[in-house]
């Protein structure tokens, strides 16, 4: 099977296609066809060796933390799937070791949840880990129906879907966005939309969501209120009571499941920047590392298929 794989730790150019051995499904393992992979932040660290503290996987390493696909074969034991299924999952692929950039992935029919229905099948994996992320930070923070909330990156991949889950439970969405991304922020859900070439203003909302490491944004926080970042190297200090935690992404079927759900009723929206053969890897990562993408940069075995 071809896979995009990583032989040792540098610069983009290093990812290349090769042909790896095809997975067999262990118990309570499905086989996967992916349709898509996409690229995310996580994978520049891994790639570039920033992350190698917290990754001890042999090389060649195929990274991908998530993907759409169809299940293929079944391990035993497994009976939420058939052969056929369409399916979206996320692989922490620091911690299961499987990475997702492959035309097969083996992995728990446990991470794995229903592709949405009515969606494209490569598009859907913009899904997983950035709708995972945003759904378990969101639940971490614990923000209220009826509060304010300010999102930084709030068009990024995370942040959009932070917008639409807070906005759907009734929470007074402000974006923080660059100029020129208004009008994208407000299509996502937000009521307010800040740019980030004038002061916040101070106090004004009950709650952050830091997406983006913007220096600054707790002043927009008032006193007491409460904050929940997933950029670790750049997290606020607590400061003027207000409750700073931190929010790590963690594999989750069923959760993921209730989100493909959101999908299928149209209050969540699958964006795509690009859709780019496994051969263009590096391509995928240098772009995403320029930033600016509006949506996510998916990979998929064959683009020109799609």
């Amino acid at each position: 099977m071809r896979a995009t794989v990583l032989p040792q730790y540098g610069e983009p150019e290093r990812l290349v296609v090769a042909e790896l051995p095809a997975p067999a499904p262990a118990p309570g393992q499905i086989l996967v066809r992916t349709a898509a992979s996409a690229v995310n932040p996580v994978d520049l660290a891994v790639r570039s060796g920033s992350a190698a503290e917290y990754v001890k996987l042999p090389f060649p390493m195929v990274l991908g933390w998530d993907l759409s696909g169809v299940v293929e074969a079944l391990g035993e034991g497994v009976t939420r799937f058939a052969v056929g299924d369409r399916i979206v999952a996320m692989s922490a692929q620091m911690a299961t070791g499987i990475g997702t950039h492959a035309e097969l992935v083996a992995l728990d029919a446990a991470i794995a949840a229903p592709a949405p229905r009515g969606a494209d099948l490569v598009h859907a994996a913009a899904l997983p880990l950035a709708g995972l992320t945003a759904d378990q930070a969101l639940e971490v923070l614990g923000a209220e129906s009826g509060s304010s909330l300010l999102v930084t990156g709030a068009v990024g991949a995370v942040g959009g879907f932070a917008v639409q889950l807070a906005a759907a439970r009734g929470i007074r969405v402000t974006a923080l966005v660059r100029p020129g991304d208004e009008e994208l922020a407000r299509s996502l859900g937000a009521s307010e939309v800040l740019t980030s070439d004038r002061p916040l203003p101070e106090g004004v909302v009950d709650a952050l969501f830091e997406t983006a490491g913007y220096a600054g944004a707790l002043a927009a926080v008032r006193d007491g209120g409460r904050a929940v970042s997933i950029v670790p190297a750049a997290a606020p200090q607590a400061e003027r009571g207000i409750e700073v935690k931190m929010s790590f992404v963690e594999q989750d079927g069923e959760r993921l499941a209730k989100l493909s759900g959101l999908v299928e009723a149209g209050t969540l929206t699958l964006r795509v920047a690009d859709v780019l053969d496994f051969a263009d890897a590096a391509l995928a990562h240098k772009r995403l590392a320029a930033g600016g993408t509006r949506g996510k940069l998916l990979l998929a075995p064959s683009a020109a298929a799609n």
